[in-house]
């Protein structure tokens, strides 16, 4: 019988020594944090239990962490890079837990105080520095922030970014609680033509509530159709209008032991909310 007093023991499902680098993953790690090459999957595991010991997240079970997600989304070569070289617009990573992705942007030229990141707590975060060896270096600053309290320190970024990823954020959330979210994220960006919201996140054919895996309530699934009504609503709640793109793909889920039984794919939206006026 599992130990239901270690929540390691519930998510030990997730769990896999598998680690498929990428050549990106890879670039970034051997020529910005100077991790020799046969040293790359000890350090990269080393990190993960350490990270596994604070919060075995599946996302850290399954190394999903160390994709650098953002330089795969659509818009990052044509127009999310371009933008950030210029030294002249500010990146936000909602829910940043190690920042990996503010690495990659750094790692690609970036001007790192152009860079933040936030999350609910910062448990992460020395463990990020220790990740890409830049402690001294990273100049990116983070913020400990509840995206739903109206005080909290992300108030000091209102209006001030210009893309803003939000990758696996919006899908743990409730409809009503993502349109608090949306409202939140339309604070937070430049208010001018343009301003983004970037992400990717758990969708769905059939758009609704869906229970969450250990029967602690429910979260909002969306599929493009849904994820557009939604930004209308609160676009159309604010006076501000919004122009959404993005696509499901299928996901090959027949290396993960929680489906044993279940189906074998799954779908994931990468989405994009571009600020009309």
């Amino acid at each position: 019988m599992a130990d239901n007093t270690d929540p390691r023991a519930e998510y030990k499902d997730f769990y896999t020594e598998d680690l498929n680098l990428t050549d990106s993953t890879k670039n970034v790690l051997i020529n910005y944090s100077k991790i020799p090459a046969d040293k790359l999957e000890r350090h990269v595991k080393q990190i993960r239990e350490k990270a596994w010991a604070i919060h075995p997240y599946p996302c850290i079970g399954m190394f999903r962490f160390i994709q650098l997600a953002i330089g795969q989304h659509a818009l990052y070569k044509k127009e999310i890079l371009p933008r950030m070289l210029t030294g002249q617009q500010n990146y936000l990573d909602l829910g940043c837990a190690f920042a990996q992705d503010v690495r990659r942007l750094v790692a690609d030229g970036v001007p790192s105080d152009h860079c933040y990141g936030s999350d609910l707590r910062l448990d992460f975060l020395e463990l990020g520095y220790e990740l890409f060896n830049d402690r001294g270096s990273l100049k990116s600053r983070f913020i400990e922030a509840d995206i739903f309290d109206a005080d909290s320190p992300l108030k000091e970024l209102y209006g001030t970014i210009d893309i803003m990823d939000a990758s696996s954020f919006f899908h743990l959330f409730s409809y009503d609680e993502q349109k608090a979210v949306a409202r939140s994220t339309i604070k937070l960006l430049r208010p001018q033509k343009d301003s983004l919201v970037v992400g990717r996140q758990v969708g769905v054919d059939e758009p609704g509530d869906y229970t969450r895996r250990l029967g602690t309530g429910s979260m909002y699934r969306h599929n493009i159709d849904s994820w557009r009504k939604m930004w209308d609503e609160v676009g159309g709640e604010v006076g501000v209008k919004f122009h959404i793109d993005g696509v499901l793909r299928e996901v090959d889920l027949s290396s993960r032991k929680h489906v044993p039984s279940g189906p074998r794919t799954g779908k994931m939206m990468e989405f994009s909310v571009r600020r009309l006026g």
